[in-house]
């Protein structure tokens, strides 16, 4: 590597690890996060035309995860109206080679589904409706899943510390070594329990974090990747970034 290229590395990742030590930017970062998710801010971006309710930070370290992994499949649990499928399948179109995305989602509208489908990035999905928790998916996930090289895991559907945990269970274990299962929303353990107005089944205590620290504690073959967390400071999935070790 040329000097002045790591120089400049080293100088990013020496500003990342300050972030952590720096009282005053995580407390900014903390008010941000908790005040844009009153506001449902994560509603307001789209991806080539497609509705991403996702923080352009987050994003961003999916890209950055993505190029650095370069999957031939991303599992994603949670479809909605199709943004994240997009955006991935839109990486992996500019990386090359036959990368795919598969979506999962208990319930795919029909109006999302035939905007999806009407997509150029179409070519580079597949969806399965159904419940991401059953066995009888799972198995659909597996057989896509089982001559692939690379994987990479999202996790993005109901936000319920059971249902995470279990998505952990049965989906965690396709992640390769070195790629990533990202459990999005994590945020909701660090936000008031009336944060967004009406309510969720989803809590403080109820959550895709307390999903993550119990998945956690009997597998070692992940980490959170705290790096992420401190080079984004805004994000839907603070100690969500899980990378495999081994």
């Amino acid at each position: 590597m040329h000097p002045e290229i790591k120089k400049f590395y080293d100088e990013k990742n020496s500003l990342i690890s300050s972030n952590a030590q720096n009282p005053s930017l995580q407390k900014a970062a903390q008010d941000f996060n908790t005040e844009s998710n009153k506001a449902k801010y994560s509603y307001n971006f789209s991806w080539m035309g497609r509705p991403i309710i996702a923080y352009p930070q987050d994003m961003i370290a999916m890209q950055e995860i993505i190029w650095e992994v370069k999957p031939d499949l991303i599992i994603e649990a949670g479809i909605a109206h199709g943004g994240s499928l997009v955006y991935y399948a839109s990486l992996l179109e500019l990386i090359g080679g036959e990368g795919m995305v598969l979506g999962l989602d208990i319930d795919i509208r029909a109006h999302n589904k035939e905007l999806i489908e009407a997509h150029p990035m179409m070519k580079r999905i597949q969806m399965i409706e159904g419940d991401s928790t059953s066995l009888e998916i799972a198995n659909l996930v597996y057989e896509i899943a089982k001559d692939k090289k690379r994987i990479l895991v999202c996790l993005d559907s109901n936000h319920t510390h059971d249902h995470v945990l279990k998505e952990l269970e049965l989906y965690a274990h396709l992640t390769t070594v070195g790629s990533y299962c990202v459990v999005f929303d994590t945020i909701v353990e660090d936000l008031p329990a009336d944060y967004m107005p009406g309510g969720r089944p989803w809590n403080p205590g109820n959550n895709p974090k307390t999903a993550v620290f119990e998945f956690l504690k009997t597998n070692d073959n992940f980490e959170i990747d705290k790096s992420i967390d401190h080079k984004i400071l805004i994000s839907v999935a603070p100690d969500g970034y899980l990378k495999r070790v081994k």
